[in-house]
């Protein structure tokens, strides 16, 4: 594969010079932490660009013109909710962790790059009910309980923009015995095996899977990675 560096992420994007130079200290601070904290796998590091910034950055085209607010649900090391926070800077981002040290990063981060971003550390399944405008997550939960974490954050209008693997197709097989929705795919740009699941008018039915079903932080064991 050949390598992919902070230029090919900008001519993938069209990223402002001023959005590349808050993104490459992002990066810098991430390798920094990382040592020591381990926010990310370090497998990924040498690829961070592609597998992290880009794969993050392929949702910000599909968020609506006229959304003002954005939920990142188990932002981890900031992905996809800092570097959409960084993309988009008149969005109000809420970035949700329930891990304090990935908090705590996430703080300094937002802070040396002047990214106005909220930190709301916390289980998703705690968090009191508040419509956002745009729901997003990466490599968090099966999409039965993604929904259920997703649900009380969304109104009739909001949109749910989830980064999945492979197993999609089942995962959606399962998520319709309990919930109503529209949805559309769109194929990821980093992943080939992957998607971007889109997600409209989520309504809830029978035997609604509850949010405190699963632990907070669960992550899919489908081969979509963070």
């Amino acid at each position: 594969m050949a390598p992919f560096g902070p230029k090919d992420f900008a001519a993938k994007t069209n990223v402002s010079q001023e959005t590349l130079t808050r993104l490459k200290l992002y990066a810098s601070l991430l390798e920094d932490w990382n040592a020591r904290h381990n926010l990310v796998a370090k497998s990924t590091l040498p690829d961070l660009w592609r597998r992290h910034f880009w794969d993050s950055a392929q949702l910000e085209p599909l968020i609506p013109e006229n959304a003002k607010t954005l939920a990142d649900l188990g932002s981890g090391a900031g992905f996809p909710g800092l570097v959409l926070a960084a993309m988009q800077p008149d969005i109000a981002v809420t970035l949700h962790e329930a891990t304090t040290k990935k908090c705590a990063f996430l703080d300094f981060a937002a802070e040396r790059m002047g990214a106005a971003v909220r930190i709301v550390n916390r289980r998703l399944e705690d968090l009191p009910p508040q419509q956002y405008d745009v729901v997003t997550a990466r490599a968090l939960a099966p999409l039965p309980q993604l929904l259920a974490y997703a649900k009380p954050l969304t109104g009739p209008n909001s949109v749910c923009l989830f980064l999945k693997g492979q197993n999609l197709g089942s995962e959606l097989t399962e998520a319709h015995k309990s919930w109503k929705m529209e949805t559309s795919q769109v194929p990821s740009q980093t992943d080939s095996s992957g998607a971007i699941l889109v997600v409209r008018k989520l309504i809830a039915v029978h035997d609604t899977p509850s949010p405190k079903a699963a632990r907070v932080g669960r992550r899919q064991s489908e081969r979509r990675r963070r």
